[in-house]
């Protein structure tokens, strides 16, 4: 096989680019912006003043243009697929979908479509997030949700241990205390909807806490590394062995 340099790469071999908030959170293992989460090399890139109030609270839609440009120096860099650190950038799927020729899936939430035509019409879909009233009727349809009786969501934004480190960036993170107020939050939505068939963790900050929401609540649990190694999955496919 014969390669050819590519012009302005500093690096090779990421299939998945991610684009980060410009926040300061402990990112420990699980968690997206953790590189040793993955198996296989990710290449990060931060957004210029997207910061997590901007992007949360405010739902500024005048930063778009810096995740397009940062999403397209990612692709200029050769990843197959492009995502983001936080949920609440499905904001701009659209718009970043678009500028782009490389797939987009800025957020968790962009897996919604797929699950809900999983589910029967009495079966419901739990959301954990980390800001409830943030999570509003607009961004699920962005994210493609097609009906809104069919999820059930709950925040962390009053749980303090999640709180602290993650929303108001104090800088220090207790992963058991986090781990058990997200597993109380999936118990008590489960208890109040035995309908919620599936489990989704809005936030990337979530993931190393899925293993304990699914051994107490029973449930399949999707979050962005489900997304993330779905995408890259398919972006080298082995071939198959075996006999016949």
């Amino acid at each position: 096989m014969k390669y050819t340099v590519r012009a302005g790469v500093e690096s090779y071999g990421h299939a998945i680019g991610i684009l980060l908030v410009d926040c300061s959170t402990p990112f420990i293992p699980g968690d997206v912006g953790n590189a040793s989460t993955y198996k296989y090399p990710v290449l990060y890139r931060t957004v210029p003043d997207v910061t997590l109030d901007r992007l949360i609270n405010l739902g500024d839609e005048s930063m778009v243009q810096n995740v397009i440009d940062t999403a397209l120096e990612l692709q200029r860099m050769g990843v197959r697929a492009i995502t983001s650190d936080c949920g609440y950038m499905v904001r701009y799927q659209r718009q970043v979908a678009a500028a782009l020729d490389t797939p987009v899936i800025l957020s968790s939430l962009v897996q919604l479509p797929m699950i809900e035509k999983t589910l029967g019409d009495h079966q419901k879909i739990g959301i954990i997030c980390a800001n409830a009233r943030r999570l509003t009727p607009e961004l699920l349809d962005i994210a493609g949700l097609r009906d809104l009786s069919k999820v059930v969501i709950r925040g962390l934004e009053e749980c303090p241990n999640f709180r602290g480190p993650i929303l108001d960036e104090t800088g220090s993170l207790d992963q058991e205390a986090v781990e058990a107020e997200v597993v109380s939050t999936a118990l008590e939505l489960v208890r109040s909807h035995p309908e919620v068939k599936v489990i989704l963790l809005e936030c990337s900050n979530l993931p190393p806490y899925a293993a304990a929401v699914q051994a107490a609540t029973g449930r399949m649990v999707f979050d962005f590394t489900t997304l993330i190694d779905f995408y890259q999955q398919a972006t080298r496919r082995p071939r198959f062995t075996g006999i016949y």
